[in-house]
C-alpha cells in the first residue's frame, strides 16, 4: 500500500471527524484573531441530523441557502452555490485587517500554488467577510486583486449581515465583532461529508496535501 494511502485509512480512521462534531471543535477551539480576542466564543451543539450521518437535505438545512454576494456582485446560496458537492477551503477575513488576514490569504494563494493547475481546479476557496457591514463586493474585490487571488474558484463572500451572521454561525463562528474571528482554516469535503480543521501556520505543502487527500472518493461511495 502507497504511503499516500496509508495516510488516507489513518486519517479517515482517527482525524475525520462527523459534521457535527467538527463543527462544535472548531467553536470551541477557535484560534482567535491575532492581537485581538483572548478567549474563543462559547460553543454551541450541532443539531442531532448532522451527527448521526445526515443527507444532502440535512447538510442543506444545517449550511442553509442563505444568499450571500461574492466579489463580483453575483448573489450565490451558501449551500446549493458555494457548497454542494464541492471540495472546499474555507476561512474568514476582512478587508480593514492588516496583520493575520493577508497574511493568512497569502499563504492560502502559497497552497493553491503547491497544489498545482490540476489539483487547484477541484477546490474552491471561498473567503467569508465577518465586517460584511463595510465589506461590499467592490472591498473584497479589491482584496483579492492586491492580494493576487481574483480568479477562478476563489469567492470572497459578503452579504446582509443577518444572512453573514447565520453563516458564519454555522461553521462554528460566533463573533460579537470583526476582529473576533477564528485564524482557523475548515476544510471540507462536502458531499463526502469529511472535515478537518488545519492550523493557517501549517506548511503550504503539508496543507496542499491534505487538500489532495480529500479529492479522493471515499470507497464505495
Amino acid at each position: 500500500m502507497s504511503s499516500l494511502a496509508s495516510r488516507h485509512n489513518a486519517m479517515r480512521g482517527f482525524d475525520w471527524l462527523a459534521l457535527g462534531a467538527c463543527l462544535w471543535i472548531f467553536a470551541t477551539l477557535a484560534l482567535a484573531h491575532e492581537g485581538h480576542a483572548p478567549q474563543a466564543p462559547e460553543p454551541q451543539p450541532a443539531p442531532q441530523a448532522m451527527t448521526s450521518g445526515g443527507g444532502t437535505r440535512d447538510a442543506q438545512t444545517w449550511f442553509t441557502d442563505t444568499q450571500l454576494m461574492d466579489q463580483n456582485g453575483r448573489e450565490l446560496r451558501f449551500y446549493s452555490d458555494v457548497l454542494k458537492d464541492k471540495v472546499v477551503m474555507l476561512n474568514v477575513i476582512f478587508t480593514h485587517c492588516t496583520d493575520a488576514c493577508p497574511l493568512i490569504t497569502r499563504k492560502l494563494r502559497e497552497v493553491r500554488e503547491a497544489m498545482g493547475p490540476e489539483l487547484a481546479a477541484q477546490v474552491t476557496f471561498v473567503s467569508i467577510s465577518s465586517d460584511p457591514l463595510n465589506d461590499t463586493p467592490a472591498a473584497l474585490k479589491a482584496f483579492a486583486q492586491k492580494q493576487g487571488v481574483d480568479g477562478a474558484n476563489w469567492l470572497f463572500l459578503t452579504g446582509e449581515k443577518a444572512n453573514v451572521d447565520l453563516v458564519l454561525g454555522r461553521i462554528g463562528q460566533f463573533l460579537p465583532s470583526p476582529e473576533q474571528h477564528s485564524t482557523q482554516l475548515i476544510a471540507g469535503d462536502v458531499a463526502g461529508k469529511r472535515w478537518s480543521k488545519i492550523r493557517p501556520d501549517a506548511p503550504p505543502a503539508a496543507i496542499a496535501q491534505r487538500m489532495q487527500l480529500l479529492t479522493q472518493p471515499l470507497a464505495g461511495r
